[in-house]
């Protein structure tokens, strides 16, 4: 079935695949951005209390208690967090930044859209463009949700660190590992059209050239009218 589909099929499918995977990224990366679950409580010990929770997160921490609801409060001042979650600040807003016009640029080399007068070599060009901008946006995601988990790991299996101290990876980071994945699957989706359709330009460049010198006469060719012998003239004569 995969090889009945004509090649405007797939390139239709495979844009408008990056277009729901773009979304998906947009989406994801909010969400990691606002979750307040990089870091949870690790219930490890036997004196700790296990009736409490405590969330941290890029702009607040909540706790949260049985029968009670959560509470959260936003961080004080923006030195007082470790340096891991104040880089993560800056990247996760950076990266919702890069994804939103990666989704507007990759719209704008959409087939069905009226943009760049209908020119397929520019549209190829501006899906390229948002291809790359999907993987800048993949690891300005990834950088900081590994630096956080990595940081999480090093302090749980740090001899010196007090039990209470010590925290698990939260819900926010795998989120952010699996939008960081799409984003890439993205940007690869879209590089790997630009290649194909850019061949095809090229193996459509070339015929026309050749039809183009077919057609065009050699300069060394002397055309010469063709003269009626004169026994053919009697004949017609006759």
């Amino acid at each position: 079935y995969y090889r009945q589909l004509s090649p405007r099929t797939l390139l239709f499918l495979s844009q408008f695949l990056a277009l729901v995977l773009g979304f998906i990224g947009l989406f994801g990366t909010i969400a990691v951005t606002a979750l307040p679950t990089w870091k949870v409580s690790a219930f490890i010990g036997a004196n700790l209390i296990v009736m409490e929770e405590l969330w941290e997160g890029l702009w607040m921490t909540c706790y949260r208690q049985i029968d009670i609801k959560m509470q959260c409060k936003a961080y004080d001042s923006l030195l007082i967090l470790p340096a891991e979650l104040q880089a993560a600040r800056g990247l996760m807003c950076a990266s919702i930044a890069l994804v939103f016009i990666s989704l507007v640029v990759t719209g704008f080399g959409l087939k069905r859209i009226n943009c760049c007068a209908d020119n397929m070599r520019s549209k190829n060009i501006t899906l390229a463009i948002g291809g790359s901008l999907y993987l800048i946006s993949f690891l300005i995601t990834l950088i900081p949700v590994s630096w956080v988990g990595h940081s999480i790991i090093r302090q749980f299996y740090n001899p010196t660190s007090h039990d209470a101290q010590k925290r698990e990876l939260g819900q926010a980071l795998f989120i952010g590992w699996a939008t960081s994945g799409i984003l890439l699957v993205t940007g690869i989706i879209l590089l790997v059209r630009y290649d194909k359709r850019r061949l095809q330009e090229d193996q459509l460049d070339n015929e026309i050239y050749l039809m183009e010198e077919k057609n065009v006469p050699k300069q060394d060719t002397v055309y010469q009218l063709k003269t009626e012998s004169s026994l053919y003239k009697q004949k017609e004569y006759v």
